[in-house]
């Protein structure tokens, strides 16, 4: 796309074929990400050993920390580089992308050799006994020692490319990475191939994303006179503007990921103590409410390079029109798709595993969990626009009432009041406070803009 075509489809291009052209390929992006991330799980569960299974899911919440990761440098640095695309201020654009690509390259260093050096301290934290610590060791190997730096700068790359309007591009890099991890999952894990189980899950991993890092590197060097992302080291610099610019949105945007962990985990606890029946059932259930989650998140992401160039060219009325014809197309689709949910969620379950029990507490759970999504395809909208324009505090500020103020605390009530199934409404009703509250914000914060020129930031 030369500089010409990324001209036309921030500031002319009608706006339906823009959002398509941004959306549609994020959007399959995430789709992918969903079976990348079920398939290690998915093909070392085939092995039917506890132990190898055990190291997979034991390693988790250090592959969790490089999203906190990926947010800092790439929601931040994609932002920085779209509003400064607006303003026309190319410098900055190429000195945000330099810092974001070579920040990703120094802390995915770091936490490599945090890991390496302190893995006996870290598996005993994580939770390895004398059976699984191994196995855990193995895994965590590939996908820390040898495998953060590849896995946290292909998701930022992605963020990059995809803050010029080059989301197809963007896609092409991440799908590529996980169909090749899907292929390589099997070849390495089971026994009629490599025979490695947790280790050759993490080895498969490993490759997938230096085969990422591969292609946006390429992608960069070929488009290097089209391209406004730059990698030249002498673009790297602290200057304050820059890393001010990046962090102001990209740690809201971390701090989010971990609430989010956090959420999760306090779920997983409460739903433990009714037995493996209903934890398989809750945790199924997460998964297939990831689908729509994952849409709702993709046109998000996808809207945001739109929204922040327009932004800051002063063309707000544009922008605003991209949002609520998003908006419009996230709800209906989404409405539409808890109908189905709630009519076939047997149906549903019933396709992942043929357990009488456990289909009858994932009927009920994923009645629960889908009610949320159409209000959290709002909520991520518009948190969405406040990475876009560069309001990193109104993101931060969400997430803590999602998590902290709302969700948690109705988990514990709902749990209370009903025990088990009011924990999967405890999301919906933090989800339909914040969207009324979100539209609230997301209103007057339009009314206000009145097309005047944005202040510089």
């Amino acid at each position: 796309m030369d500089n010409n075509s990324k001209v036309e489809l921030f500031e002319r291009m009608p706006l339906m074929r823009a959002i398509t052209k941004l959306t549609v390929p994020t959007i399959i992006s995430c789709l992918v990400m969903i079976i990348y991330n079920l398939a290690d799980t998915y093909f070392v569960g085939m092995l039917n050993d506890p132990i190898q299974n055990s190291a997979v899911t034991l390693a988790a919440p250090v592959l969790l920390a490089f999203n906190a990761i990926n947010n800092l440098f790439g929601t931040g640095g994609a932002s920085m580089m779209s509003r400064a695309m607006g303003r026309k201020d190319f410098d900055t654009v190429s000195r945000s992308s330099a810092f974001s690509f070579y920040g990703a390259i120094f802390s995915g260093l770091l936490l490599a050799i945090g890991c390496t050096v302190f893995m006996n301290p870290l598996l005993n934290l994580l939770g390895s006994d004398l059976s699984t610590i191994e196995a855990t060791r193995d895994y965590l190997i590939w996908t820390t020692s040898f495998g953060a730096v590849p896995s946290i700068l292909n998701v930022v790359m992605a963020n990059l490319v995809r803050s010029e309007g080059s989301s197809m591009h963007a896609g092409i890099g991440t799908i590529t990475g996980c169909v090749l991890n899907i292929i390589l999952d099997p070849i390495f894990i089971m026994p009629w191939g490599l025979n490695m189980g947790s280790a050759g899950a993490g080895l498969a991993t490993m490759i997938s994303n230096t085969v990422s890092c591969i292609y946006f590197l390429i992608l960069i060097y070929v488009r290097r006179k089209s391209t406004w992302v730059c990698i030249k080291p002498r673009m790297f610099s602290l200057n304050p503007y820059i890393v001010k610019g990046v962090f102001g949105v990209g740690f809201p945007a971390s701090i989010q990921n971990l609430l989010n962990v956090t959420g999760m985990t306090v779920l997983n606890n409460f739903t433990s103590v009714y037995g493996p029946d209903a934890i398989a059932a809750m945790g199924i259930s997460q998964k297939i409410n990831m689908i729509p989650m994952y849409i709702a998140l993709g046109l998000a992401q996808g809207i945001m390079p739109l929204i922040s160039y327009n932004y800051a060219s002063g063309n707000h009325k544009r922008m605003k029109d991209g949002f609520k014809t998003t908006a419009i197309m996230t709800t209906t689709f989404l409405s539409i798709t808890v109908i189905l949910c709630c009519i076939f969620s047997g149906n549903i379950l019933r396709a992942f595993i043929d357990n009488d029990a456990v289909v009858a507490y994932g009927t009920r759970f994923l009645r629960g969990l889908c009610l949320a999504t159409p209000f959290l395809a709002m909520d991520f909208l518009v948190v969405g626009v406040f990475q876009a324009i560069g309001k990193g505090g109104h993101s931060l500020v969400f997430a803590i009432l999602r998590k902290v103020v709302l969700e948690i605390p109705g988990l514990v009530i709902l749990n209370m009041l009903f025990p088990l199934y009011g924990l999967t409404y405890a999301q919906a009703v933090a989800e339909v406070i914040l969207s009324v509250l979100a539209v609230i914000i997301i209103t007057r914060m339009f009314k206000k803009m009145n097309n005047h020129v944005p202040i510089p930031e």
